[in-house]
């Protein structure tokens, strides 16, 4: 993919306009170039609104198949689907104090802004509209849906502008997401955006969303979030609950540490899969743009049936 994509600084209120404008070029060039061809939005071409049953043909995708129609007429049928003219797409931004975070090109928050606005630019054009919940702050903002590219623009600087999280206050993820069940709404989709550390508690408010709508998770990484490098004495501190401790970073601690990171990721991991949730892992030590163009593209050949199709679930790494 070459050179990492820089992640602009959002943290100046100063530059914020100036730094929208510089992301919304750096992902209409790099994204439009290196998807060219391919399918450029995260829900699938032909709709998600069940219609008729047709006889099944060579080439059609198995996971379409009809039982019931297909059990009545002896005959395998296939269900069609309606395509949606209007796309709703809510995003769930957790901003807390984990967020403000990041040892590598950026901070988790800034590639939090970035991911939103992929997504709008995934999502845009047909009349589609874009709304946000931001869990940041101590409290929960609700962004309400807009269409056209003022909306948009709208929505990531008011999420760039959100007061970063005072340590001590947990982050809400689950109470975002539950936000989104009410009102209710026409079939959508909903992209939640966290570093999901902490508890599975968004389990179950995810899982209620799954039964309407298509569901995406965006997993915001730093690589210390996984490892610590055995550096001798240092002052580690929790953002969300405001501890702090002094430890002395063996090779012993580290190997301890990243064992537990990666049990807390298996189990991040099993609880998307069980809902049937795709996952695109970004990390602030990666190129970004590669990450969301093969996550784009592994969810084409999904849809299609394509030989060598990785499962919804798996996260768009190398």
């Amino acid at each position: 993919m070459g050179a990492q994509t820089p992640v602009p600084s959002l943290s100046d209120p100063q530059r914020l306009d100036a730094s929208l404008a510089e992301l919304e070029v750096v992902i209409r060039h790099r994204l439009d170039g290196l998807l060219h061809g391919n399918h450029l939005g995260l829900v699938p071409g032909p709709g998600s609104e069940l219609s008729d049953a047709r006889p099944y043909v060579p080439g059609d995708d198995v996971r379409r198949i009809d039982w019931a129609v297909t059990a009545r007429t002896t005959t395998t049928h296939v269900r069609t689907t309606v395509a949606d003219r209007e796309l709703e797409t809510w995003l769930a931004v957790d901003l807390s104090a984990s967020m403000d975070f990041g040892t590598a090109l950026c901070e988790k928050r800034d590639l939090a802004i970035v991911a939103a606005a992929v997504m709008v630019h995934l999502t845009r054009g047909g009349g589609n509209r874009i709304g946000a919940v931001a869990a940041g702050g101590g409290s929960v903002l609700r962004l309400p849906a807009r269409s056209g590219r003022p909306g948009a623009l709208h929505l990531l600087r008011s999420l760039a502008s959100v007061p970063r999280t005072d340590p001590g206050q947990r982050g809400d993820l689950a109470g975002a997401l539950g936000q989104l069940r009410r009102p209710e709404r026409r079939r959508g989709l909903v992209v939640a955006i966290s570093d999901f550390l902490g508890p599975t508690d968004w389990e179950r408010a995810m899982r209620a969303l799954t039964a309407r709508h298509d569901v995406v998770a965006i997993q915001i990484a730093d690589p210390r979030d996984a490892e610590l490098p055995p550096v001798g004495m240092v002052t580690l501190v929790d953002p969300e609950s405001g501890r702090t401790k002094e430890v002395r970073v063996t090779r012993a601690l580290a190997d301890r540490f990243a064992a537990a990171a990666a049990a807390h990721q298996a189990e991040i991991d099993a609880a998307l899969r069980r809902l049937g949730v795709p996952l695109l892992r970004l990390s602030t030590d990666r190129d970004w743009v590669g990450d969301v163009v093969r996550f784009v593209v592994r969810r084409k050949r999904g849809w299609t049936g394509s030989p060598g199709a990785a499962p919804a679930s798996v996260a768009a790494t190398p």
